[in-house]
């Protein structure tokens, strides 16, 4: 009996099962408004600099207060190529002579001017506060917000590597609930900075418990949960991320103020934290790791949560051994990132996999973080960006469920990429076209994401899944910390940005051909299953005939069948 048998023996997709999914889906909702948030607590609102009066140049003392604001920019800053006041410059003295309608564009452009000396004057009337009025972050410092955001990012990655092998060696459940405690504590003492340094210190501590939260998260739901229903689950909290996409916006239009907005999205993490200890330990990892008779406990509370305490009782720790005596043999040993290329098809599965996880975050973030340059209303086009993910995601799960994983994650990837590169035949003025292409081409990527978090959970055996999760995650944060950076080669190439977002997808989606199907396939225990399937796979290939690259069976054999594809599974 396999440990899928022995989940359908206690109950499969049973009420211990519903309440589990449900209670690690409640974080979800917020975890967008914790990734996303910079879009709103940084955004920059339209600002030029203080006006500053010298009374001794006034030709008449009483002039100035009877001037009309309109009147009084225009002695006083310089205007750009769209009439706007500019930003970052100011005239060295009060140009009493622009008053004169008189006055020609050749003129303005001689008068001297001079950077910010007194600070900034911003438009208030969307966002009343952001770490972009409060400290100044424009200009000469206009880099620090993407610095900002690269540095959550980087805590993201950071976070991948120390939980993903932290949770290994010491269990799901013990570090998802710190995560949990350190995403409320990090996130609270965020709203409460004294200082922009301060401010970046504690959304890197955020960024690390987001990543820990994620990867636990996951792999909690994917080991309690039987085979079939794993699409179903994975792709249900991918629903809750993309409705707090919705949260975040709403959250945002009603708090101005970014400390009480990011205050406001880190408080419910307390709650979290005080329900996790109730979550149960997997019962796989506990028993990779030694400790059968503590997941045989597990496993009994399970079948009386799902009404089936008889077969619970029946289950003892010489059961789990004689029927899980691989994993059991594999405990053993001791894996680290090494054993993630050490063997070739691991190998193979952790490179494809590496390029499928870097480009998606890449294109996504380089999408999702540039909202304020649509041109459009910042909460409407957030609201439109998370309304995408819906008809992505249910489209996603389809073809994930029927057709297969590998289909599903290779066309979204290309689409993505396709739809971003054509961005660059479109001219500037047809922004709803644009705006378009970039919509879909975030649909696709959102269905990606849906797609990769249970392909690779599904992939690597439960000996090294979480570091297998680590790794993929390192890459992805890697993405998400170089897009703002390709970003800022439009300056010298406007289109370049473009076909570097572009291109990512499309060579990752051709890498993710060449991955094994999953479909229908029980998860790996160990690395020498892995290995062995591969052989298995390739004696039943000399004997029937070829699978196609999709996975696909000819004749009138099932989708999905187990390990019948040309790449192993």
């Amino acid at each position: 009996m396999s440990f899928a048998e022995l989940l359908d023996h206690v109950g499969g997709m049973g009420r211990f099962q519903i309440i589990y999914v449900i209670l690690l889906a409640i974080p979800v909702f917020m975890m967008a408004s914790h990734n996303l948030l910079q879009n709103f607590t940084a955004a920059t609102s339209e600002h030029h600099c203080h006006v500053h009066i010298n009374i001794s140049n006034t030709p008449d003392t009483n002039l100035t207060g009877k001037l009309a604001a309109k009147d009084l920019l225009r002695v006083s800053i310089p205007m750009d190529s769209k009439l706007q006041p500019e930003k970052c410059h100011r005239f060295v003295t009060m140009q009493w002579q622009l008053l004169d309608s008189n006055a020609t564009i050749t003129n303005l452009t001689k008068l001297e001017t001079e950077p910010c000396a007194d600070g900034w004057v911003y438009d208030k009337s969307i966002f009343t506060s952001t770490i972009i009025t409060e400290w100044d972050l424009v200009c000469d410092f206009r880099q620090l917000k993407q610095m900002a955001q690269s540095i959550y990012m980087a805590g993201i990655l950071v976070g991948g590597i120390i939980f993903g092998g932290l949770s290994d060696r010491f269990g799901r459940r013990s570090i998802l609930i710190w995560c949990y405690f350190q995403m409320a504590v990090t996130g609270t003492c965020t709203a409460f900075s004294p200082s922009f340094t301060a401010y970046c210190i504690f959304r890197f501590l955020t960024g690390m418990a987001f990543s820990g939260i994620v990867m636990n998260g996951v792999s909690l739901s994917v080991e309690w949960t039987p085979t079939r229903t794993r699409a179903i689950v994975g792709t249900t909290y991918g629903y809750c991320y993309t409705t707090g996409q919705f949260i975040l916006a709403g959250m945002a239009y009603a708090i101005p103020n970014w400390r009480w907005l990011q205050l406001v999205v880190s408080l419910p993490f307390f709650i979290i934290f005080i329900y996790s200890w109730w979550f149960a330990e997997s019962a796989r990892w506990l028993v990779i790791a030694g400790r059968p008779d503590e997941a045989v406990k597990q496993l009994q509370r399970v079948a009386r949560i799902n009404r089936k305490k008889e077969e619970g009782d029946k289950l003892n720790s010489e059961v789990l051994r004689s029927n899980m005596q691989k994993e059991i043999a594999s405990a053993k040993s001791s894996y680290t990132f090494i054993d993630l290329v050490r063997t070739p098809v691991v190998r193979q599965i952790s490179f494809c996999l590496s390029f499928v996880w870097f480009s998606t975050s890449f294109a996504y973030y380089g999408l999702a973080m540039d909202l304020q340059n649509f041109g459009v209303n910042i909460f409407l086009i957030q609201l439109i960006f998370g309304a995408v993910d819906f008809p992505a995601k249910f489209i996603s799960v389809l073809t994930i469920s029927f057709v297969g994983r590998r289909f599903t994650q290779a066309l979204a990837l290309i689409l993505a990429g396709l739809s971003i590169l054509a961005n660059i035949f479109v001219p500037q003025d047809l922004k709803t076209l644009r705006t378009v292409l970039a919509v879909f081409g975030k649909g696709c990527l959102a269905a990606s994401f849906n797609c990769v978090y249970l392909y690779t959970s599904e992939l690597y055996p439960t000996v090294i899944r979480q570091t297998g999760m680590g790794l993929t995650n390192t890459m992805s944060r890697l993405g998400s910390i170089i897009a703002p950076l390709v970003k800022m080669l439009e300056e010298y190439i406007p289109f370049l940005p473009l076909i570097i977002y572009g291109a990512a997808p499309i060579i990752s989606g051709v890498a993710a051909t060449f991955l094994p199907e999953t479909l229908n396939v029980p998860l790996p225990e160990t690395i020498e299953e892995v290995e062995t399937r591969l052989v298995e796979s390739i004696g039943r290939q000399e004997q029937e005939p070829r699978r196609s690259m999709w996975g696909l069976s000819s004749g009138k054999q099932r989708l999905g069948t187990p390990f019948r594809s040309i790449n192993g599974y």
